[in-house]
């Protein structure tokens, strides 16, 4: 595709936008005025479905489609990693602890921050999931944690534990089942704020690890035939 058809697809796409944009403003609200419909739907809503407070209920009450959105964002970003990523024919995947991919000899210091870090971190993960519809954070912002928590082992100098902690097929399936079953709880209703935040956290601590195992192997265990 050449610069001057890039251009033209972007233009077009731009200018719908902006169309859409300036529709959109002039119908918003006066500055100051007393008719605020969004607000006066949510707080009806909190109320109505008893959510802890009102920003719960907008993020999982009347926003869970959006998160449905993000999962699938985020479960298809784990695919192509592990679609791109995988073992192709000319290449062969060495076990983590050959060729003295053991573990590393790294400072003591770091080591020991590492180790202590991990169940800190775990803990720290598994609360901003379980209270997410209480306080800021999440199920989303929580399975970053939980999935980035179990890499501290990597920066103690011990792959091979990592790859033993982190089996990827139990997270491939982890991930699936977890962003299957938010769809259906979303389908079933509301009054499921806990359970949906519980499978968020699920699938997006599953995916992370999923998308940093795959570079990890990628740069650490795969070869060239021959190499």
């Amino acid at each position: 595709m050449s610069r001057g058809v890039r251009f033209a697809v972007f233009a077009v796409g731009a200018a719908g936008l902006g169309v859409l944009f300036v529709l959109a403003a002039f119908r918003l609200p006066d500055f100051g005025g007393r008719f605020h419909p969004y607000g006066d739907r949510a707080v009806a809503s909190a109320i109505a479905e008893k959510t802890k407070n009102v920003v719960s209920s907008v993020n999982f009450d009347q926003r869970a489609f959006d998160t449905v959105g993000e999962e699938l964002i985020l479960f298809a970003s784990a695919l192509g990693a592990v679609v791109l990523l995988r073992t192709v024919r000319r290449e062969r995947e060495e076990e983590a602890g050959e060729h003295g991919y053991g573990p590393a000899d790294v400072f003591d210091a770091l080591r020991l921050t590492g180790y202590v870090l991990l169940p800190v971190t775990l803990l720290v993960g598994v609360y901003i999931v379980a209270h997410g519809h209480l306080s800021p954070g999440g199920g989303f912002q929580g399975g970053v944690v939980l999935g980035t928590a179990l890499h501290l082992l990597y920066l103690t100098g011990d792959y091979p534990a990592l790859a033993r902690l982190r089996p990827v097929p139990a997270f491939e399936a982890g991930e699936a089942l977890a962003a299957g079953a938010f769809v259906m709880v979303g389908l079933a209703g509301a009054g499921l704020v806990k359970t949906g935040n519980t499978l968020v956290g699920l699938e997006v601590g599953c995916a992370i690890v999923l998308v940093l195992a795959k570079f990890f192997e990628q740069a650490l265990l795969v070869r060239e035939e021959g190499a």
